[in-house]
């Protein structure tokens, strides 16, 4: 089975981009008996028994997080190295798909912003995906400590220039799997807890098992809707239109979230919820920059990054695809945000009142915020244009 999932993700006999060279080396299984020379791939082949004696039989105590497709376990080899394992909750056909496409993805890719695969195992009943350890765990456990490990509950607050470093390096990620990877990759799982954070908290883009790729010439797919409710795009969460435009939307949410540390979605009184771009709108539309910051930070931050960082996440989170910058253009904002001199801003568009000859910027009062709306808000009225 794992062999014809390889074939599938890979487009049949069709070569992948050359890799990284690595100390260890394997040949890709799925090719091995088509082609006379064999494609080499730098991931290892774990044994079970390595991996058992690694995370001490999958110990709880060593349970680093849980999701849908997997429990993630930290382990030591027996050459010391650090590592995670990601261990797939049932053997399904489905579940077999999605691990060999993250396998595949992860070995096709190299950037520093993408989390690295060293491995795998994939025999009887069990598929193990191995990472590099990220001793800094996700970007989750900092934003909202609670939630994750008990040692992530003493997590200090990400200062600012940290966060702003973190918006870039995950953008740069994204943009490669965007522009560079061939072919494309939509990765349809942005979020918190799928960007890690190695020693030195370079973030690093994980989970690729919900990942869609591309070919040159098509613009979007239609699927079966996956992802995190809170980050799903409206026309992925409505119609399941797929596009790169869908990772922008959830990378604007990221970064909202980021800046802000609240959920995408937060339930309020009499059980109604509201999405973060519903709550942070208005008060971008308002110019107040400083409401949108993380309390924590207790005004410890630069309020130019600030404001750069969210206006670019507002143009993300446009309602309609088109609007949406690409990946490539929303790194370039955010290094403006890090310190370049910035040549673009966002603002409202300035419409006219009926009967009047004054043109006036639309805004919403924090008053007047439909608090338990489900339907996002309208941006059609954001429009990016140039500093003079």
């Amino acid at each position: 089975m794992i062999n014809r999932c390889f074939c599938c993700v890979t487009g049949g006999d069709s070569d992948p981009e050359p890799a990284a060279t690595s100390s260890r080396r394997r040949t890709n299984p799925a090719r091995a008996s088509k082609n006379r020379t064999s494609v080499d791939y730098p991931w290892e082949t774990y044994t079970l028994k390595e991996l058992l004696q690694a995370t001490g039989n999958f110990s709880e105590s060593n349970k680093l997080g849980e999701g849908g497709f997997g429990t993630v376990y930290w382990g030591r080899t027996s050459k010391g190295v650090e590592i995670a394992v990601k261990r797939l909750k049932a053997m399904t056909a489905k579940a077999e798909m999605e691990f060999a496409v993250e396998v595949e993805i992860l070995g096709r890719v190299r950037h520093r912003n993408l989390l690295s695969l060293r491995g795998f195992y994939a025999g009887g009943d069990e598929r193990l995906i191995v990472y590099d350890y990220m001793p800094n765990h996700s970007l989750l456990t900092h934003l909202h400590p609670h939630r994750g490990t008990p040692s992530s509950h003493h997590h200090v607050p990400l200062e600012w220039p940290r966060r702003v470093a973190i918006a870039v390096g995950a953008a740069e990620g994204l943009s490669y799997l965007h522009h560079e990877a061939s072919p494309h990759i939509i990765h349809r799982d942005i979020k918190a807890s799928n960007v890690l954070l190695d020693a030195e908290f370079v973030p690093k883009v994980a989970d690729f098992g919900f990942a869609k790729l591309i070919p040159d010439g098509v613009s979007h797919l239609t699927t079966r809707v996956k992802g995190t409710l809170g980050y799903l795009a409206p026309e992925y969460a409505m119609w399941g239109k797929v596009s790169e435009s869908c990772d922008v939307y959830s990378f604007g949410v990221l970064l909202l979230e980021l800046v802000s540390a609240r959920r995408p979605l937060e339930k309020l009184p009499g059980g109604v919820k509201r999405e973060i771009v519903q709550w942070a709108a208005p008060l971008a539309e308002r110019r107040r920059w400083e409401r949108l910051a993380d309390p924590r930070l207790a005004g410890r931050f630069d309020a130019a990054q600030l404001r750069a960082v969210v206006e670019t996440a507002m143009l993300c989170t446009q309602s309609s695809a088109e609007s949406r910058p690409a990946m490539a253009e929303v790194v370039d904002m955010l290094r403006f945000s890090g310190g370049e001199r910035r040549t673009k801003e966002i603002v409202p568009v300035a419409v006219t009142v009926a009967g009047s000859s004054d043109e006036i910027t639309t805004t919403t009062d924090l008053d007047d915020v439909t608090a338990g709306s489900s339907e996002p808000l309208d941006r059609r009225n954001w429009k990016l244009t140039r500093l003079r």
